[in-house]
């Protein structure tokens, strides 16, 4: 498989809004539509610390993108499982909506890597935004594509 990176024009920068990774990429990977550009990687970030990360990135200098499933701290509950494997990562702030039209189309939330475990883990520099797509009841077309039993999400 070739690199898309090595495809693209010189000059060219992956810099999408929160909205075109919502609609363009997250969107059309959660529906299996054809991607505008396979840019993004599909890694679970979980099973990797921070720092070993890049490497497995397709395209990106200072910010990677991945698709990666969201798996839950219990089986049959809500709260996802962000353990990492020197640590875990830690949402802060608050969820930040993702508009468009109108309409809330995503959900944008900060994390932050502390290594250890918690809550005695040490706080690092390694921060991660996670993109996710609104719960839409009037979507009856959107069915999350799964990997085992974990929904997708996008993050870098």
């Amino acid at each position: 498989m070739t690199n898309p990176a090595t495809q693209m024009p010189p000059g060219f920068r992956f810099h999408p809004t929160d909205e075109e990774l919502i609609l363009h990429y997250l969107r059309n990977r959660a529906l299996a539509s054809p991607l505008p550009v396979s840019i993004i990687a599909e890694v679970d970030i979980y099973k990797f610390d921070p720092w070993d990360l890049p490497a497995k990135a397709v395209f990106g200098e200072r910010e990677w993108y991945f698709f990666s499933p969201r798996d839950r701290k219990y089986p049959n509950g809500v709260r996802p499982n962000r353990a990492a494997a020197s640590g875990y990562w830690k949402a802060t702030g608050t969820d930040k909506p993702i508009i468009s039209r109108n309409e809330n189309i995503g959900v944008k939330k900060a994390l932050v890597f502390y290594t250890g475990r918690p809550p005695k883990g040490l706080k690092t520099d390694w921060i991660m935004h996670e993109y996710r797509l609104a719960d839409s009841p009037n979507n009856k077309s959107y069915k999350p594509i799964r990997l085992g039993d974990h929904s997708m999400r996008v993050s870098f």
